[in-house]
């Protein structure tokens, strides 16, 4: 068995663009794992937007979460690590956020907070609701129990282009990741899905040249270059597919399949 850890991005990547797993992927996936092949989900949703799709396969495991920045056991939910960031490294982007009419929300490994809760429009709350989250009002930063590990902008892809193009004239304490066309994530310098990979890879001991990765996006490029077959979708960009040992099929015409079935069964 030549791959021993498998990591797949989700949107974009191992769902459609309807947010749906086919049965046939899901089938293949289930195929791949009955060798003995751990399969983790590397996403920018948090855990309780993509552990469902693992409990739909049957499988434990792993779920890298935040673009990297928690990893959580699937059946036990136990945090397995965190990359923490400071609050007041997060205050410029969110004066930015408020003077600027854009929307963000700031994230713990398990809830997600937004900015006057009972002031944003129905279109924002079938957002989160579309990524089977509930948002929480945002309190103040003593009023957290738990660490923050991201900072999400979100809105149209011209705004994000303007606002990403803002930040790129500051100078930056923290890893900021365009995660999409519609979001922006802010984090802590080290959290990267190729980071957070290759912590759990070593945890299992799994040597890099064992590990595949499937990804469509920018911030799936770290855990592309870090696998030992990094593999980046027909719906990919440039950029992401230069970074990737194979391109697969796209997203809508199950890529995920046709690449395990080409290098795993």
């Amino acid at each position: 068995m030549k791959y021993k850890l498998i990591a797949l991005d989700v949107d974009g990547t191992l769902l459609d663009d309807n947010h749906v797993l086919t049965p046939a992927t899901a089938e293949t996936i289930k195929r791949v794992a009955a060798q003995g092949t751990e399969i983790v989900l590397c996403t920018g949703r948090a855990p309780l937007s993509c552990i469902p799709f693992m409990e739909s396969m049957g499988l434990g495991g792993y779920v890298i979460t935040h673009n990297g920045a928690a990893t959580v056991d699937v059946n036990t939910r136990e945090i397995v690590h965190e990359f923490a960031v400071e609050p007041s490294a997060l205050e410029p982007y969110i004066d930015y956020c408020r003077k600027n009419g854009v929307h963000f929300d700031v994230n713990t490994t398990y809830g997600i907070y937004v900015d006057k809760l009972d002031e944003i429009g129905p279109e924002v709350l079938d957002m989160y609701h579309k990524f089977l989250i509930e948002p929480l009002n945002l309190p103040a930063w003593v009023d957290f129990t738990e660490p923050i590990v991201k900072m999400t902008a979100s809105g149209l892809t011209d705004a994000m282009n303007k606002v990403e193009a803002d930040w790129n004239l500051w100078t930056h304490e923290l890893n900021m990741l365009r995660s999409g066309d519609y979001f922006i994530d802010l984090m802590h310098p080290e959290a990267s899905k190729g980071n957070a990979l290759k912590k759990l890879a070593e945890q299992r001991g799994i040597p890099a040249e064992q590990v595949m990765a499937i990804g469509n996006f920018y911030n799936d490029i770290t855990m592309l270059t870090f696998a030992g077959l990094g593999i980046a979708m027909d719906n990919s960009p440039l950029e992401v597919k230069a970074a990737a040992q194979d391109v697969t099929a796209s997203n809508n015409e199950e890529g995920v399949r046709l690449a395990l079935e080409k290098y795993c069964l």
